[in-house]
C-alpha cells in the first residue's frame, strides 16, 4: 500500500543508490488502483531517456514558481474541533488563495473550489479546509488506509524547511485519516514510516449535503484538524510551539476523482487519473518536492498589525543549489556516478556574479555536498545541499568570509 502512495505522486523515482524509474497505473474493473512495477530493461531505457530531464523540469516548471505565503495568527481561545467553521476565531483568519492544479498555470483551473485557513495556540496548530463538492462520497473507514483512493484533503508539513523529516496527513469525508512520516523524499530513498502516529490529534468533518447519495446534489464538506505541537516539534528547530516570526514550509493537496453514477452508487471513471489540486503549485505532479511548498509565518501579533511572510533568503543561491542537485540526478542517471566538478554538469563561472559567489562542489563518501554563498548586507550566508536533497541555510563566520574575499 505504501508503494501506491509513492508512485501516485512521484513522476520519477531514483532509489538510493539512484537510478531512474517509473511505475504504471492500471485501473482495475472496480475502479481501484493497481500498481505495477516496470521491468529492469524498461528502467534502463527510461534512465537514458531521462538524461537532462530533471534539470530541465527544475528550470522550466519549478524554479519560475514563487511559493505562496500565509501568516498564521495566534488565538487565545482554543478551537472546538467539530468540523464546522463557526468558532469566532476563524472569522478573523483569512482564507488561502483558491487551490490550483498541482502543475500551476500549465493546467486548467480546478473544477471545484478548495481553500483553507490556519490558526495556532500554545498547544495546537489548527487547520480548516473547505471543499466544494457536488457529490460527497467516501469509502475508506480503516485508519492508515491509502486515503487518496477516496477524494481527500491532505497536509504536508516540514517544520525546519530542510526537505527532510516531514509529515504527510490525509483525511476523507468519513473522517478516516492516514498519517505518515518521511525521513526524506521518496525519490531520494526516503521510505515512508507508516507506523508513525500523532498522539493527541483532533479531527472532524462536516458535510453540507448527504454522504454517498447519488440521488441529490451536495454543496461540499469542511474539515478541521488540530495538530499537537508535542508531535510536530519532534522534527522542528526546538521543542514546543513556534517562536515569534518563525517560518515553516507547508502545502495542502486535494485529490479528486472523476465519477459516474451507476446502479445507485458512485463509480470512478475507468482509466482516468485523479486530479491533484494544491495551495502552492509544485510545477510537477509530485507533492514530495518540499522545496516547492508554501511558506508559513507564525505570529502572536494581532490581525490589525501587518506581518509579512519573509521571502526565501538568498533566493538566487537557493535556486542554484537546487539546480545543481537536479543536474546531479541527471548526471547519475547517465553515468551511474555523481559529477565531481561543476564543469561536468555544464555549470560554469558565469554563476560567480553579484550577489552570488561561485558554487563549490565537494565529493563525500555518501555522494557530494554543494555550497552556494551569497551576500547579505555586510556578511555572507550559504545554501548547502547534498545528494539526498537535504537543504540548509548556514551563516559564514566573519573571519572566514573575510578570507574568501
Amino acid at each position: 500500500m505504501i508503494v501506491a502512495c509513492l508512485f501516485r505522486k512521484v513522476g520519477r523515482v531514483i532509489p538510493n543508490p539512484p537510478f531512474d524509474s517509473r511505475a504504471s497505473r492500471d485501473p482495475r474493473p472496480d475502479g481501484a488502483l493497481m500498481i505495477t512495477r516496470p521491468t529492469f530493461g524498461f528502467l534502463a531505457l527510461v534512465a537514458v531517456l531521462a538524461t537532462a530531464a530533471e534539470r530541465d523540469d527544475w528550470r522550466t516548471r519549478m524554479q519560475p514558481i514563487t511559493p505562496l505565503g500565509y501568516v498564521v495568527r495566534h488565538t487565545s481561545t482554543p478551537i472546538a474541533v467539530d468540523g464546522k467553521p463557526d468558532d469566532a476565531a476563524w472569522a478573523s483568519a483569512p482564507w488561502t488563495t483558491d487551490f490550483v492544479d498541482i502543475e500551476g498555470d500549465a493546467k486548467p483551473k480546478p473544477r471545484f473550489r478548495t481553500r483553507a485557513k490556519m490558526l495556532w495556540d500554545d498547544n495546537y496548530f489548527y487547520i480548516l479546509g473547505e471543499l466544494e463538492e457536488p457529490h460527497v462520497w467516501a469509502t475508506l473507514t480503516k485508519h492508515d488506509s491509502v486515503i487518496f483512493n477516496d477524494p481527500d484533503f491532505e497536509v504536508f508539513i516540514d517544520p525546519d524547511g530542510d526537505t527532510h523529516a516531514y509529515s504527510e496527513f490525509e483525511i476523507n469525508a468519513l473522517n478516516t485519516s492516514w498519517d505518515l512520516h518521511l525521513p526524506k523524499p521518496y525519490m531520494d530513498g526516503g521510505p515512508a514510516q507508516n507506523e508513525w502516529e500523532i498522539p493527541g490529534l483532533k479531527t472532524a468533518v462536516s458535510i453540507d449535503g448527504t454522504l454517498n447519495d447519488p440521488s441529490d446534489k451536495d454543496r461540499g464538506w469542511t474539515v478541521e484538524i488540530a495538530f499537537p505541537w508535542s508531535v510536530l516539534a519532534e522534527h522542528a528547530r526546538h521543542p514546543g510551539p513556534p517562536n515569534e516570526g518563525e517560518q515553516w514550509r507547508l502545502n495542502f493537496s486535494r485529490v479528486e476523482w472523476r465519477i459516474t453514477m451507476e446502479g445507485g452508487a458512485y463509480q470512478k471513471v475507468p482509466a482516468t487519473p485523479e486530479d491533484n489540486w494544491v495551495w502552492s503549485p509544485q510545477g510537477v505532479i509530485d507533492m514530495h518536492r518540499p522545496e516547492m511548498w508554501g511558506l508559513l509565518r507564525f505570529t502572536r501579533k494581532p490581525a490589525s498589525e501587518s506581518v509579512p511572510v519573509e521571502p526565501i533568503a538568498g533566493k538566487a543561491a537557493h535556486d542554484l543549489a537546487l539546480e545543481i542537485y537536479y543536474a546531479q540526478r541527471d548526471y547519475f542517471a547517465a553515468h551511474q556516478r555523481w559529477a565531481t566538478t561543476l564543469a561536468e554538469l555544464g555549470i560554469g563561472a558565469e554563476t560567480d556574479a553579484d550577489p552570488l559567489y561561485a558554487p563549490e562542489l565537494q565529493s563525500t563518501p555518501e555522494g557530494y555536498v554543494c555550497t552556494v554563498a551569497f551576500k547579505e548586507g555586510e556578511g555572507r550566508r550559504v545554501w548547502r545541499i547534498q545528494q539526498d536533497r537535504k537543504l540548509t541555510l548556514e551563516s559564514v563566520p566573519a573571519s572566514v568570509a573575510e578570507e574568501k574575499k
